[in-house]
This record gives structure tokens, C-alpha cells and sequence, in this order.
């Protein structure tokens, strides 16, 4: 069995943040090398830009981190100083599907790129469950190399709620659940309205800091966000909301009596509008692991096992690593709020076990 790195972090953000970066500094600097070099590739941004050009991006943006989040920032640039690194290697690592946004439109390219990840996400209502409590469950599907950098976070920040976030080393988060029962989790989507603005890992962990979820669907609304990503959030309450987010353009959704299931495309008119387009083997994957995991997911009666079975789905939503694109599920995650119960697995879930952790007060 492959367990997963758990790294505990406490304290302030700047002490969590130097936790962090020595802990994994070989990671990181591993991490932020590849990410550095794939953004300046025309096949990813549609543009051949320099280092120099491609960090004063990453600069740029960190301005309006601090500005959405000055806690989350001084976390990150700890964990950039106790790694080695500079703080804009790690927005760009940390971010890089919302950076290669940003990059697509600052080069005003027109060409179709590759696409970065292939997640497959979904929103079980209490009453669709077996035990009447709601739950969440999604695959984490990045470029192949990535899965060597996975950990899971172990948070207790010192003002605000404590959480778990499976993670890559050196960021911030990016599936996660807190103490106060607020869980997040995310699908990439590409759009050609990336700004200088702030990346989704930032969003995802200015979540986990809130303890009512229309305060945490605030943090997604109203964030001028670096790029497009779909985002989903639930409480322990079994409220949850679906949201179509675009640097321009949102559309938010709430979880009603069917379950909500979401890949890697927009289905929203006003999202749709801000999309580009997707290599077409990307595009068929996510239409049909979003058919797949509808089908599978019809019956009443859920449970945690069932979820992960259907993050075991070998006919569309456990992916294997194939050229030209090398995507792959690198781990998943299940969350069950009103108990706080978080069940992540590193690699596929059909290679290796989930393992169950609970979220600490």
C-alpha cells in the first residue's frame, strides 16, 4: 500500500509556510523547475515566452495574492524562502493551470494547447445517501509527473479553522475540508480570459478559512481570479453549491435533490462563452467521464465505498497516463462533512488503498 506523505503544519502562516518548504524543499524546487519550463512552451500557452518574461507574470500576480489574502501570502512566500525558491516559482507551480490561462490570453494566442488535467468531481445530496449525510468525491488528474509531489496537509493555523487538504509540496491546497465542516474541491476548465490576478490554490485554501459556506462562496464570487476553474463547496449541513468560475464569468449552481457532476468543459452559456478549445481527445475524455459518473452515480443509497469505486472507473474516469498529453490520476479524495470524515489515496485508485483520516478541531 502506498501511503500517503502527511505533512503537519501549525502556528502562524509564516511559521507554517517555513514548515512546509523545509520539509519538501527537493520537492519544490523539483516542482517549480518543470512547471517553469512547461509554461514557457507554445504547446501549453499557445506562445514561446522567456523565463524573464514568464516571472514577471508570476510577479504580477503575487501583488494580487496579498491583496485577496495577505495571511495565504506570507504563507507562500515562507514556504519559497525555506525551499529555496522564489515566491513567483511557486505561484506558478502551485497555479499552474490558472498561470497557463493568464499566459494563453497576455500572448493573445489563438491556437488550441494541451490541456493540463482531466479531474472528474461530484456533489451527493444527503437524501441520495446511505446514511443521510451528504457527501463529496472527485480524482485529482495532472501531467503524470506530477504525482510524485502529493502529500496530504495537516493544518492548524492559529486564528482560523484547522483543516486537511490533499496537496502537492509547495502548495497551498487543493481538496480540501476544515473543522467547521466547509469542503472545497475543483475541476480545471480553459478559458482565453486569464488576467493578473489570484491562482485557485489561494481560493481553495481562503476557503477552508471560513466557517459558513455563503462566506466561502463569497471568496469564489467576488475573487478576480487568475483563471478558469470549476469549483464545488459543501457543508456539514449538506448545503453545496456547484460554480462555473471564468476570470470574467460565473455561474454558481446549488446542490438540490440529484447529484451534481462536473469534469472538464463548461456547460453554462455565459462559461461557454469564455472557453477555448480543448484538444479533441481532452474534450471527448471529459464528456464522457461526465456521462460515465452520472450513470454510476443513479442509485439511492450511497456510501463512502461506492464513491470510490467510482473513482476506480476504468472504462472513462481512472485515467492512465497516454501520449501526447501524459495525463493521469495522480490520487483522490472523498469527504463526508457532517462528520468530518476525509478519505484520500495516493496514485490510482485502482493501483492502491484510500486511507481514512478526520479533520481535528
Amino acid at each position: 500500500m502506498r501511503e500517503l506523505r502527511v505533512v503537519r503544519l501549525a502556528g502562524t502562516p509564516s511559521e507554517m509556510g517555513k514548515q512546509h518548504g523545509e520539509k519538501f524543499a527537493d520537492d519544490i524546487k523539483a516542482f517549480a523547475q518543470d512547471r517553469l519550463e512547461l509554461a514557457m512552451e507554445n504547446a501549453w500557452t499557445g506562445s514561446k515566452l522567456s523565463e524573464s518574461e514568464v516571472l514577471n507574470l508570476a510577479e504580477a500576480c503575487l501583488e494580487e495574492h496579498h491583496y485577496y489574502s495577505p495571511e495565504l501570502t506570507e504563507e507562500l512566500v515562507g514556504i519559497a524562502n525555506a525551499a529555496g525558491v522564489r515566491p513567483a516559482e511557486v505561484v506558478i507551480a502551485s497555479g499552474f493551470t490558472d498561470f497557463i490561462d493568464l499566459v494563453y490570453n497576455h500572448a493573445n494566442s489563438l491556437q488550441t494547447t494541451q490541456a493540463a488535467d482531466d479531474c472528474t468531481a461530484f456533489l451527493i445530496p444527503a437524501s441520495r445517501t446511505a446514511n443521510q449525510q451528504a457527501m463529496f468525491g472527485q480524482t485529482w488528474d495532472m501531467h503524470d509527473k506530477a504525482e510524485e509531489h502529493v502529500i496530504l496537509m495537516d493544518g492548524q493555523p492559529a486564528d482560523v479553522p484547522s483543516f486537511l487538504a490533499f496537496s502537492t509540496a509547495g502548495c497551498l491546497g487543493m481538496i480540501g475540508m476544515n473543522s467547521e465542516g466547509i469542503a472545497v474541491g475543483i475541476n480545471n476548465l480553459m478559458a482565453a480570459d486569464g488576467q493578473v490576478g489570484v491562482s485557485w490554490t489561494h481560493v481553495v485554501r481562503k476557503v477552508l478559512m471560513q466557517e459558513d459556506i455563503e462566506v466561502a462562496l463569497a471568496c469564489i464570487t467576488d475573487a478576480k481570479l487568475m483563471g478558469a476553474h470549476n469549483y464545488l463547496l459543501m457543508d456539514k449541513h449538506g448545503q453545496g453549491y456547484n460554480i462555473e468560475a471564468t476570470s470574467t464569468a460565473k455561474d454558481v449552481t446549488p446542490l438540490a435533490e440529484m447529484p451534481i457532476v462536473h469534469t472538464n468543459h463548461c456547460l453554462v452559456e455565459n462559461t461557454v462563452a469564455q472557453q477555448r478549445s480543448r484538444p479533441e481527445a481532452s474534450q471527448k475524455s471529459s464528456e464522457a467521464r461526465l456521462g460515465r459518473a452520472q450513470q454510476l452515480l443513479t442509485d439511492d443509497g450511497i456510501s463512502p465505498e461506492d464513491l470510490m469505486d467510482v473513482t476506480r472507473d476504468k472504462e472513462a474516469i481512472c485515467v492512465s497516463s497516454k501520449l501526447p498529453m501524459h495525463v493521469a490520476t495522480c490520487g483522490a479524495a472523498i469527504m463526508r462533512p457532517a462528520t468530518g470524515d476525509f478519505w484520500a489515496v495516493w496514485g490510482k485508485p485502482t493501483e492502491n488503498e484510500y486511507q481514512r483520516f478526520s479533520v481535528r478541531a
